[in-house]
């Protein structure tokens, strides 16, 4: 049985692609796991990503620089905390 982490790494990123194929990458970067595109506008999309560790956000930036139609993919902000800080309440 696969150990759980316990992390939580977070990651917006900004991805540019070929204006025509926006559409088409767009569709490719909502299916990796855990991405979600926020906006799309000329080409470029506001993505975020969780991931349980930094291998898998590693790989998951690697797989969307990948798709066919992506020209850059940008880091803007990343965080990581242990699940038990990203689940504590605020007062």
């Amino acid at each position: 049985m696969p150990e759980m982490s316990t992390e939580l790494h977070i990651a917006s990123i900004v991805v540019y692609a070929a204006p025509a194929r926006a559409a088409t990458v767009a569709d490719a970067v909502g299916a990796v796991p855990d991405a979600r595109v926020h906006a799309r506008a000329n080409g470029k999309l506001v993505v975020t990503l969780e991931a349980p560790d930094a291998e898998h956000m590693t790989a998951n930036i690697e797989s969307i620089r990948r798709i066919a139609g992506v020209l850059s993919v940008v880091l803007v902000y990343q965080c990581a905390d242990s699940l038990e800080s990203m689940n504590e309440e605020m007062p």
